[in-house]
């Protein structure tokens, strides 16, 4: 059987995407076969095909999560057989394509109550909410938290998590349409506009103080009102750049005692410990209800228009790839 594959012929915008048809391999020793039903995409995928984060080499398949079903079971393999529902996430990435053989290590089961497109939108999503909300800063009840995106589809999952550890979440949003989303997810208090002083509604919500711990994927200028939202001794963590390259921070801005952090989701599961850790954390959430709004579904020949979407910043939540 031919299936579809999206190469990325070179770093640089959509037009570098190539649809192509390939045959079916069968899986090796210790792999398994997966028929994709949903492949999630990331801001990830937006710095891989520009090259922020470039590729070993070209053409290549980037994504790097998707749900599906076992096609084939490859030798050795004995936790899985045909027809099992699984999701996976993180390295190597590769997932723009119909069908995949992955190291059987990498898949995990997904649960009746967590359908295909949940997980494909959500898995990714949610290993990192763990990582960060637990192994980067351990929120707990009472820690104030400033999420940036807060209707996004990390920021949604962020929200939602911190809230289920009695946190206080303090969101930023573009626009009142996502202000109305993310205090849907449970944000405690909300700053509207691109335009507004961060710093200074987050110094009056906190009485003066600054919040605990603030999560940072805008980038750009961002960080730095990030860094001066932060109380003494607390943390600003920068896990992405969605509006453009972080300029150097002055370490001044550390000053009194405060910590940057520059977590990377990818790094942390390279340990296949650490991996499955996270993985099963975030479908235990998916389960409670913490998962990501699907804002827009593509087929997956359309991964241009997908990526277009994602860039410009108008969907709230997670785009799916529909093969």
């Amino acid at each position: 059987m031919n299936d579809q594959i999206i190469w990325l012929d070179a770093p640089g915008d959509v037009t570098q995407f190539r649809v192509e048809h390939h045959r079916c391999q069968p899986p090796g020793d210790g792999e398994i076969k997966i028929r994709h039903q949903a492949i999630g995409t990331n801001f990830l995928d937006v710095y891989h095909r520009k090259g922020i984060y470039p590729m070993p080499s070209y053409p290549a398949v980037i994504g790097a999560e998707a749900t599906g079903i076992v096609d084939d079971v490859g030798p050795g393999v004995s936790i899985f057989q045909k027809g099992d529902r699984v999701a996976y996430a993180g390295p190597p990435v590769g997932a723009y394509r119909s069908t995949r053989n992955i190291a059987a290590e990498r898949a995990i089961k997904l649960p009746d109550a967590v359908s295909a497109k949940t997980a494909a939108s959500s898995l990714l999503k949610g290993m990192t909410a763990y990582m960060l909300l637990k192994k980067t800063y351990n929120v707990r009840a009472g820690t104030q938290v400033l999420i940036h995106a807060a209707a996004g589809g990390l920021g949604s999952i962020l929200v939602r998590w911190a809230r289920s550890l009695d946190a206080t979440v303090i969101g930023t949003v573009s626009s009142s349409e996502k202000a109305a989303l993310a205090a849907s997810y449970g944000t405690d208090h909300l700053i509207v506009g691109r335009g507004a002083d961060i710093v200074a509604e987050v110094k009056r919500l906190t009485n003066g103080l600054g919040v605990d711990v603030a999560y940072d994927g805008i980038g750009g200028d961002t960080l730095l009102k990030s860094i001066r939202s932060v109380r003494p001794f607390g943390m600003a963590v920068t896990i992405g750049q969605a509006a453009g390259a972080i300029p150097p921070v002055p370490v001044e801005e550390l000053r009194p005692g405060k910590a940057l952090y520059h977590p990377s989701i990818m790094a942390w599961c390279t340990d296949v410990g650490q991996y499955r850790e996270a993985a099963l954390a975030a479908v235990g959430a998916m389960e409670t209800g913490i998962v990501s709004q699907i804002g827009a579904e593509y087929r997956l020949a359309d991964v241009a228009k997908a990526h277009e979407e994602m860039e410009s910043g108008r969907s709230a939540g997670s785009i799916l790839l529909i093969p």
